[in-house]
């Protein structure tokens, strides 16, 4: 447990300093879109705030995976529950999703449609990854018994 708490802390940090740099681009898209004019100290502190922590917990939550007695599944599962939970919270938060039935059914919809591209390109990647290293296992395996 000590070694996980370490590894989210490590994590977390990272990324959390991250977190401002992705509200100052969302709020420069915002503007150049017409969505926002001017923000009050109010907002903006709230914003850097609530970013700096959401993406310390999803750095910092990528260290489940280094539980090693926990089945992938259910890593995968405790993982996307959590951040979808920071997720929904921060969109509260900063007003960017209203509280009603359809927003927050559209919100889940967008969010498990990411979720799941996003972990299965991370999973090709690995697939094919772990494929070529086992390819050439066996070619150097092969080479060392012909010898």
């Amino acid at each position: 447990m000590k070694k996980f708490i370490s590894e989210f802390l490590r994590r977390g940090v990272w990324s959390a300093s991250i977190g401002p740099l992705f509200l100052a681009v969302l709020y420069l898209i915002l503007y150049n879109n017409g969505a926002v004019e001017a923000l009050s100290v109010k907002e903006v502190s709230v914003g850097i705030f609530s970013l700096t922590f959401l993406a310390f917990a999803a750095g910092g939550l990528n260290a489940i995976y280094q539980i090693e007695n926990l089945p992938l599944m259910v890593a995968i599962l405790i993982h996307g529950v959590i951040l979808y939970l920071c997720y929904f919270a921060t969109y509260l938060l900063n007003g960017w999703l209203d509280l009603g039935m359809i927003p927050v059914l559209v919100f889940t919809a967008i969010f498990i449609i990411g979720y799941f591209v996003i972990w299965s390109v991370i999973y090709l990647i690995i697939k094919k990854k772990t494929d070529s290293l086992n390819k050439m296992l066996k070619k150097k395996q092969e080479s060392e018994n012909s010898n």
